[in-house]
């Protein structure tokens, strides 16, 4: 005697997939992950079955980018913020480096034809604008690149994605016949578009409108919460645009209110065209089905990748620096499973990172006004100690070795050229122990006390 299970009573054509609709709105995490920066691209108004597109239909908008935790104080300037911009993060990426580590940068800006040439062969822009620039800087005029939306990165590859879907369910219910599927390819379909001109926004980075001579350097220090320090060195200029000027968001719906109704009718097509999937055919809600796993499924995928994928920073030129090694045996290596890195520096102790970039910065100033050590007397003597010793070394611009001076034959020579370009990039650290020496401190004042 076999015991049969009973799966699909009366066959396939009775299967029940009403519950298929709320596929169409799960996923919100994946949309909020990547929103801002998929709303900035052109690719928004393309016609696609978007994932929970009620996540992106909100009573209000955000009014600037979100900031990651942070604290970023200029060595020079005094300017100081508790959070570090979204698209100063972008372009260093340094948030994911382990405690305690140390990470040094040369950040400059680039004009439009540097910007071009860097990105030329990614196809990012026809060659054509150079020539229109040629004659625009051949006036006077630089022109400088803009912070953009990347749109050949994966977000541009979903949008491509779902709009292929949309086209073969599109396809699939003229061929089926089914009028309740059409109708609602079409109107989840469009419904993106609709959100596109709701929160299609320009991002426009804060320019100093007036000239002013003899500013100070822009060098600043990013302290984040798990005591790893960047330090970068930039203009004043990149330093306002990227960490210390607000990052607003200028929507082309400006209106709050036109904005609203945009966000209406994008609520009824979205409950019309889930009402609409509820009553189409078995065969077609089965595909749905599918569509949206597999949306769900990718844009998952997508929001675990870098943001810097998302961005197109061509604009800014990163170049990494690095330290001497330092002769003691403390040195720490990379924690374990972390492949290192050249220009990164692994510490021990909080102690260790924050003496070398006292090396690299040649400053304490930035020190007191962070917060970044204690406020006692043992860490005001240790920090004037280190920045006396830390100078007692030439710093990296009075090492460097000048190319010029380097015979032809040499300069032709690529390995030496890169070995030259790296020993310039690189901070002296004297051999001294900063643990040991601020243990001495704390040391000399207990025995003074209880003398």
């Amino acid at each position: 005697m076999f015991y049969t299970l009973s799966w699909i009573s009366g066959g396939f054509d009775n299967i029940q997939l009403d519950i298929v609709g709320f596929l169409a709105i799960l996923g919100e995490g994946s949309i909020e992950a990547n929103a801002q920066v998929a709303t900035l691209s052109r690719i928004i108004y393309l016609p696609r079955l978007l994932p929970a597109p009620q996540a992106l239909l909100r009573p209000t908008r955000p009014s600037k980018l979100a900031p990651i935790p942070g604290y970023v104080t200029g060595i020079y300037s005094g300017n100081s913020r508790d959070y570090i911009n979204h698209i100063g993060n972008v372009v260093v990426e340094a948030e994911s480096l382990p405690e305690f580590s140390v990470k040094c940068v040369q950040i400059n800006k680039l004009h439009k034809k540097q910007a071009i040439n860097k990105n030329k062969r990614w196809g990012k822009r026809p060659s054509e604008d150079v020539k229109a620039m040629d004659k625009d800087e051949k006036g006077g005029k630089r022109q400088y690149e803009d912070v953009k939306a990347n749109m050949y990165g994966p977000l541009a590859g979903l949008a491509v994605f779902g709009c292929m879907e949309s086209c073969v369910l599109l396809s699939l219910s003229f061929w089926r016949k089914d009028g309740m599927a059409l109708m609602a390819t079409l109107l989840l379909s469009l419904l993106s578009t609709l959100i596109g001109f709701g929160n299609k926004w320009e991002l426009k980075l804060p320019e100093r409108k007036d000239s002013i001579d003899n500013l100070p350097p822009g060098n600043l220090v990013i302290r984040y919460p798990k005591g790893n320090f960047l330090v970068i060195e930039c203009d004043e200029n990149v330093a306002r645009e990227l960490f210390f000027a607000p990052e607003n968001i200028n929507y082309r719906i400006a209106s709050p209110w036109k904005y609203r109704m945009v966000s209406l009718v994008g609520t009824l097509m979205l409950m019309f065209g889930v009402i609409f999937l509820g009553n189409a055919t078995t065969w077609m809600q089965v595909g749905f089905a599918v569509a949206f796993m597999l949306l769900n499924a990718a844009y998952w995928i997508v929001a675990a990748l870098p943001s810097k994928l998302h961005w197109n920073t061509a604009c800014y030129q990163v170049t990494e620096l690095a330290f001497e090694r330092m002769k003691t045996p403390d040195e720490a290596a990379p924690p374990e499973g972390i492949k290192p890195k050249w220009g990164v520096e692994y510490c021990k102790t909080f102690t260790e990172a924050l003496w070398k970039v006292i090396c690299a910065t040649r400053n304490i100033d930035w020190v007191q006004r962070s917060d970044a050590a204690p406020k006692t007397q043992e860490w005001d003597d240790w920090l004037h100690e280190a920045l006396e010793i830390a100078k007692s070394v030439p710093s990296r611009t009075e090492n460097q070795q000048p190319e010029k001076q380097q015979t032809e034959i040499q300069r032709a020579k690529k390995k030496w050229a890169k070995t030259l370009r790296e020993e310039n990039a690189k901070f002296q650290v004297p051999a001294w122990d900063p643990r040991k020496a601020l243990k001495k401190l704390y040391s000399d004042t207990k025995a003074a006390n209880s003398v």
